[in-house]
């Protein structure tokens, strides 16, 4: 009888959990088995609900209904277009890399695509040309579907791109170069019906939906799988923390980024809620916009609210309709100042990766945490936390060769198992490069676990709290930088001879900034304009190194590795670093001298980075 007792408990509390975090679970399971197509469900909520607000942009608002016109026309205006070379046409698992703004018809091109079984490559729009064709060769793209705007940023290598047999297609009407496909008039042509039933289906909801790129250790950007059963989960993010389709969604993030894309576009749907996608983040509109636009919940990133704390005060700033703010990143001390200085929100700190299989939710608004490891949630979402060694760059093992579990307020490496529920799709190419992220032989022999690349760290009420990266790449202004794509930039100018790039913390600011040691070659002296000029032409702003030092020598340890640790853990301070050291000055667009007086402006925080 007790034990039948313990099962009917057991099974009353996945029951409650299963209510209070996933009320619709059944519903959205017999969902997924009729219609595995997130195109499809966008089609279907369209026509339940025609003139519902979708999204508010500059161009104005575009409810349900108008919508998906717009990506039926899409799917209609590419439909059986043919590839380049005689390789056939569009159709399902052709990837097509997609380049656009925080803007509609980056919405229209993704859900289009979708329709029609292509899988999409989200395209970032600082990269640079060399990266872009990178990016494209990385996941085997057929097609490029680029707005009209950010044409120019193509155009320098379309001779490449149809070497590669890649065709060009433009959201607009040109004129464009010879061989670049003019979309405008065909779009205006297409048909505006697409029925959800039409919408190509997959035979695995594991298979790749589309590729988002995340930088990594190999330099330049990785396209990581993403299936169609994650981007379908998605549609439940914003119903798990506690939004409905009567809120209004403040979203600046990068749509090319997954916390935009799927987080917050597809979260929308998914409730019925309305999105104001704006192109830029303003600090110093963003109340003004909530006011205007109803704003209820803020999407953000730990720098986004970082900035909003950092505003002149202003009188009305409280008088707000703000009252749910979800995203990740987030500072204990920002945390606080953004409740104490403009009211009771709610915030939900998460955690994920684009590529990851562990997803953590801070449900009870805990500041500084990212999660909770319960025993229940770990039901859903397993993980561990083993000891790590940052000099080595490895997880510490045991005699035995395993893995050893960190103990209450040790830091150590998040990992999670590796498993047909909670799987790794890895990374389009070389398997070389989904092999990187995996550990084996964990806890057992034949175990695998995926490394999240990040240390936190538990308490003993059990709350997750992030400290921080390991490898080769640092996060900065929201986004992940690779040292070696930094170093490679830096290391083509003719002056410098050696470089190693590392992330060095700053004080009050998010994440780590870029700073690079470097060796002049023999003779040669450092042009800060130059360098600047330089650097300014081969790498996005948010990965221009902040900070630089100047060596005779860069030291190596002793199996021939860069000095790395050491180098971020000396930082910038002039005080402690005897070699000399330059600042980025955005305003003269150069490097400048960092001396004592430049450096305490800095830790003040009276010089923007």
């Amino acid at each position: 009888m007790a034990l039948v007792a313990l099962l009917l408990a057991g099974l009353a509390a996945l029951a409650l959990l299963q209510r209070l975090l996933w009320p619709r679970l059944w519903a959205d399971a017999a969902f997924v088995a009729r219609a595995a197509r997130l195109a499809a469900r966008f089609l279907r909520a369209a026509r339940a609900a025609p003139s519902r607000p979708f999204l508010r942009a500059a161009a104005g608002p575009v409810p349900y209904g108008r919508a998906a016109a717009a990506v039926a026309r899409v799917a209609n205006a590419l439909r059986g277009r043919p590839l380049a070379g005689g390789g056939g046409e569009l159709g399902p698992g052709v990837a097509v890399g997609l380049l656009a703004g925080n803007e509609p018809g980056f919405v229209w091109g993704w859900l289009g695509l979708a329709a029609l079984g292509a899988r999409a490559a989200f395209l970032g729009t600082a990269l640079r040309p060399k990266a872009l064709r990178h990016c494209l060769r990385a996941c085997g793209a057929r097609a490029l579907l680029v707005a009209h705007d950010l044409f120019p940023m193509v155009e320098p290598i379309l001779p490449s791109l149809q070497e590669d047999g890649i065709v060009v297609w433009v959201l607009g009407a040109g004129p464009y170069p010879p061989g670049v496909v003019a979309l405008q008039e065909l779009l205006d042509e297409a048909s505006e019906e697409l029925e959800p039933e039409d919408v190509w289906q997959p035979e695995d909801m594991n298979d790749t939906c589309l590729y988002i790129f995340t930088s990594g250790t190999t330099g330049l950007p990785k396209a990581a799988r993403i299936s169609h059963l994650k981007s379908i989960m998605c549609l439940s993010f914003y119903e798990l923390v506690g939004a409905s389709s009567r809120d209004v969604v403040y979203l600046a993030l990068p749509l090319y980024h997954m916390a935009g894309s799927l987080l917050g576009i597809v979260g929308c749907i998914g409730i019925g809620a309305t999105c104001v996608l704006k192109e830029k983040f303003s600090a110093s509109q963003f109340w003004d916009d909530c006011r205007a636009e109803g704003v209820t919940v803020f999407q953000y990133i730990g720098e986004l609210c970082r900035y909003l704390v950092n505003q002149p005060q202003r009188p009305g700033e409280r008088q707000h309709g703000l009252r749910l703010a979800v995203g990740s990143g987030l500072r204990p001390d920002v945390w606080r100042r953004f409740l104490e200085r403009f009211g009771a929100i709610r915030i939900v700190e998460t955690y994920g990766l684009t590529e990851g299989n562990v997803t953590l939710f801070n449900y009870t608004g805990t500041p500084g945490a990212v999660g909770r490891s319960s025993f229940i949630y770990k039901l859903f979402s397993p993980f561990e936390i083993v000891r790590y060694d940052v000099a080595e760059g490895a997880p510490v093992r045991d005699k035995a060769g395993r893995c050893i579990r960190v103990g209450t307020g040790e830091t150590g490496l998040l990992i999670a198992p590796v498993t047909p529920r909670t799987p790794f799709l890895g990374y389009a190419g070389s398997q070389e490069l989904s092999e990187q992220k995996l550990l084996r032989g964990v806890f057992a022999e034949g175990d695998t676990y995926f490394s999240t690349g990040d240390l936190v760290e538990q308490d003993a009420a059990q709350f997750v709290r992030f400290r921080d990266r390991i490898g080769d790449t640092y996060r900065w202004k929201g986004e992940n930088v690779a040292t070696t794509e930094v170093a490679e930039a830096l290391a083509a100018h003719e002056a410098l001879q050696e470089v190693t790039v590392y992330g060095v913390s700053v004080p009050g600011h998010e994440g780590r900034a870029g700073m690079a040691a470097l060796v002049l070659r023999p003779g040669c002296q450092l042009d800060g304009a130059g360098l600047y000029q330089h650097v300014a032409e081969l790498l996005p702003p948010y990965a221009y190194p902040r900070f630089l030092r100047l060596q005779e020598r860069l030291e190596m340890t002793a199996t021939f590795k860069q000095q790395k640790v050491r180098l971020a853990q000396e930082g910038f301070d002039p005080a402690r670093v005897p070699d000399p050291l330059f600042l980025l000055d955005e305003a003269a667009r150069a490097y400048v001298p960092l001396g004592p007086a430049l450096w305490e402006d800095i830790v003040a925080g009276r010089v923007r980075l």
